[in-house]
């Protein structure tokens, strides 16, 4: 299964989750504000383009074009030169999401990753999905309708979602966990009244990954992901062991729907 991944090429992030993403899924990556998941998403669709010669998409209802631009460039990332080789799009969209403007999106996507040969999407991000429906199961449907239609073509995708949890804090009401088959958590965390940022792969469906939390940066290079914190039991709200517990209780189909889901 190894040499099939989807690879991030992020220093640190493969090796975590046993070689990259597999291929057609869709990966959350989860934080509060400046923890760098639309660098850990465009870092992503960069390498895809740089590395792998797979063409990639942007969606993003977060920034301005501008100014997103200039955050790419700032890693050395011509987001501008790409488009117009034709190896990248990058779709600005309002972040007043109704349903019909995500299906209209949805289109759009099909379109283009047909026309570029996309292999890669980043959304950035799905925490604009909350509006489309009141009712949390209402809302995962229309979020697991969204996410098939990207794997139908072809796409692996990054998901961004803003977490309100600045320092540790857990969510288990998140409907769009449910749905995807990666799910990434940022936080900030204090150590030695320092903060600093860490990760932890909480689930990798039909895969095993590295279960403790690592440190890592934003250099200008992107994200790299550092040692594993050492001796720090109980940085991410509590014990991460205990947080991933929690989240498998929340998370986790039980039996048969689980060995389903694995040869599906």
């Amino acid at each position: 299964m190894g040499n099939d991944r989807v690879k991030t090429d992020i220093k640190g992030l493969d090796e975590m989750l046993q070689g990259g993403f597999l291929p057609q899924t869709a990966n959350l990556v989860e934080g509060p504000p400046g923890t760098g998941k639309s660098t850990l998403g465009m870092q992503f669709i960069y390498n895809g383009i740089h590395y792998h010669n797979e063409p990639g998409i942007i969606v993003t209802f977060e920034e301005f074009p501008r100014q997103y631009y200039h955050d790419a460039q700032g890693f050395g990332w011509d987001f501008r030169q790409l488009e117009q080789e034709g190896k990248l799009r990058v779709i600005m969209t309002s972040p007043e999401v109704s349903r019909s403007d995500l299906e209209s999106v949805g289109g759009t996507i099909e379109t283009l990753a047909r026309e570029l040969g996309a292999r890669r999407i980043l959304i950035d991000s799905v925490s604009h999905f909350d509006q489309l429906a009141k009712d949390p199961i209402e809302l995962r449907a229309v979020v697991f309708g969204f996410i098939n239609a990207l794997k139908r073509e072809g796409l692996t995708s990054v998901l961004t979602r803003e977490s309100p949890y600045l320092l540790g804090g857990e969510e288990t009401d998140n409907p769009i966990a449910f749905v995807v088959d990666s799910y990434i958590m940022l936080r900030y965390v204090e150590i030695e009244s320092a903060i600093r940022k860490a990760l932890l792969v909480l689930k990798l469906r039909g895969s095993d990954h590295a279960k403790d939390i690592r440190q890592f940066e934003i250099t200008s290079n992107g994200l790299e992901i550092l040692s594993k914190f050492e001796g720090q039991e109980g940085i991410m709200s509590g014990s991460p062991r205990r947080m991933v517990e929690a989240f498998d209780k929340a998370f986790r189909p039980r039996g048969n729907e689980q060995k389903g889901r694995e040869r599906g």
